[in-house]
């Protein structure tokens, strides 16, 4: 497929029809009419229609990351890495939002990672300067800011989230090693009672479930450990949490490690490490478009194995049953002392598994592709008989223990390059970057949430790189159904570096129920990282 212009520069929505690979008919949004509850099974998503929108006005500098929508006090709690602060925004009218006031929380560490609210508290997961050093959770009341508490967790806490039933708050450690290596500090996961005076808890009170118990012997090899020098427990990189309905398990996203782990929160411990796997990207519905510079959009099958990696994760229930949907981002370790990307055209390829290597590194084949240099040679013997790839440019659904229930394949490129071919791929700082993305991880899902909505689940997912929000109907979890893309508050016409460029990066997303909406109607709220903004959609339905 050859990229064409399309009518204007603004990509608009696009909705899907039936299952399959995502294609469908027509363009444009449609309006609902009146109020629509939650629980109305009568009534189908078919839009996202922006209605507010917050702009920092600071460009590529994480100034707008990570939300937490507080329905009591009608406020948005919300990341910004450039401030090292928390902005306060007011949402009463979701239509206007409205700064209000900023956290500053440099006397707790070096920079808020993420937020999370639940009955007017307020965590934010505070890191350390340096990194490796245990960082803090600090507890502020929603409604009048005061401060309440702030105890210390393990070292870079990535995410936090309270559990359904609002009686604790898990943590995600992340853990990253120096780039020396010297110091890599161990992975872990915090879990602090929320259900009693949370102002009188101590640093004693939070329990560590940590990943001590686990060595090469009795880990699967599938999973990925290969820090210098480093443990297991040091190895593991938790990034992301979902809670399971009942508020009894968690399972972390181990993004660099190509795993799950899955937590018991009542005894505050890992019980099992879940190999993800890895995508054939040969097979037919799997394939991907692996070149940057080869000017034109060929999404195809190649002798590659993605990992997933996922970043975002979210869980649901459909019939009883628990699922997990992910967004697999990918991610490489890149330091100092250990940098595993590597383009395919550098690697010595066994000719024996690659019989026509030398047409395959060409650029305009797979000789751009950023591989995994440490995984691949599979006899040791300098030349590679396998090539894995950061990531499976798809969102998948796995089962409660960690199994492959269903994956996108190829349907997230499939659909941006026929929604806006011009920019298939593009990077999220530049407007003229035709499939400069193609040859690391394409589109990159990175957020994902779900919600109950007019009797049927629906899984929202923020592109971070083409941007725009992909939405599918997962009520069958066995086979989703594609709704919508929408990335039309992105123009591509205008300036990133002036803010005239509209939405770039989705990091965060968030779902407000028509119940605790301040309009009365489903909000989706938005982070994007790049731009600097937070768009607020209203959910449409007919």
């Amino acid at each position: 497929m050859s990229p064409s212009l399309d009518d204007g520069d603004r990509s608009e929505s696009f909705r899907g029809k039936g299952k399959g690979k995502g294609k469908g008919k027509g363009k444009g949004k449609k309006k609902g009419k009146g109020k629509h509850d939650d629980d109305c099974d009568e009534l189908t998503l078919i839009g996202l229609e922006p209605i507010g929108v917050y702009e920092t006005g600071v460009f590529d500098a994480s100034a707008a990351e990570i939300t937490a929508f507080d329905p009591a006090s009608a406020r948005l709690f919300v990341v910004n890495g450039d401030a090292k602060a928390v902005d306060v925004l007011d949402l009463s009218d979701p239509a206007t939002p409205t700064l209000l006031d900023s956290l500053d929380l440099g006397a707790y560490g070096d920079s808020p990672t993420s937020v999370d609210v639940a009955d007017g508290l307020v965590a934010v997961a505070v890191a350390a300067a340096p990194a490796q050093a245990p960082g803090r959770v600090v507890l502020v009341a929603a409604a009048d800011l005061a401060y309440v508490n702030d105890l210390q967790v393990g070292a870079l806490p990535d995410m936090l989230t309270f559990t359904p039933d609002r009686t604790k708050l898990v943590v995600a450690c992340e853990g990253e090693p120096e780039d020396d290596y010297i110091i890599d500090p161990e992975g872990a996961v915090a879990i602090i009672d929320v259900s009693a005076d949370v102002a009188s808890l101590t640093d004693g009170d939070v329990q560590i479930a940590d990943f001590s118990g686990f060595n090469p012997n009795n880990l699967d090899p599938q999973v990925r450990v290969f820090g210098l020098g480093s443990s297991v427990a040091q190895d593991m990189e938790p990034e992301f949490v979902a809670v399971s309905a009942d508020s009894s398990t968690a399972w972390v996203t181990l993004q660099e490690n190509n795993a799950l782990a899955i937590v018991d929160l009542d005894s505050a411990t890992i019980t099992e490490i879940v190999p993800l796997g890895y995508k054939d990207h040969s097979i037919a519905g799997n394939g991907f478009d692996a070149s940057d510079e080869d000017g034109q959009i060929n999404i195809a099958n190649w002798p590659v194995f993605g990992m997933y990696q996922p970043d975002g994760i979210h869980s649901f229930r459909v019939g009883g049953q628990e699922y997990l949907i992910t967004a697999n981002e990918g991610d490489a370790r890149g330091y100092d002392a250990l940098d595993e990307e590597v383009r395919v055209e550098h690697l010595v390829l066994d000719l024996d598994q690659f019989p026509s290597a030398m047409s395959l590194q060409q650029d305009e084949q797979l000789g751009r592709l950023t591989v995994s240099a440490v995984m691949g040679d599979v006899g040791g013997g300098g030349d590679h008989e396998q090539l894995y790839a950061f990531g499976s440019r798809s969102i998948s659904i796995w089962s409660a223990d960690g199994s492959l229930v269903w994956d996108s394949g190829d349907q997230l490129e499939q659909i941006t390059a026929e929604v806006d071919p011009a920019h298939f791929n593009g990077a999220n700082d530049s407007n003229e970057a035709f499939e400069s993305r193609s040859d690391a991880k394409g589109p990159e899902p990175e957020g994902v949430v779900t919600g109950a909505l007019w009797g049927k689940t629906y899984a929202f997912i923020g592109l971070e790189r083409i941007g725009g929000i992909m939405v599918y109907d997962v009520s069958d979890p066995l086979s989703p159904s594609f709704v919508l893309y929408d990335n039309s508050t992105r123009d591509f016409a205008g300036d990133p570096e002036l803010g005239t460029a509209g939405d770039l990066g989705p990091e965060g997303l968030e779902l407000v129920t028509a119940a605790d909406s301040p309009s009365g109607e489903p909000l989706l709220i938005v982070a994007n990282e790049v731009s600097g903004t937070v768009r607020v959609y209203q959910l449409l339905a007919e």
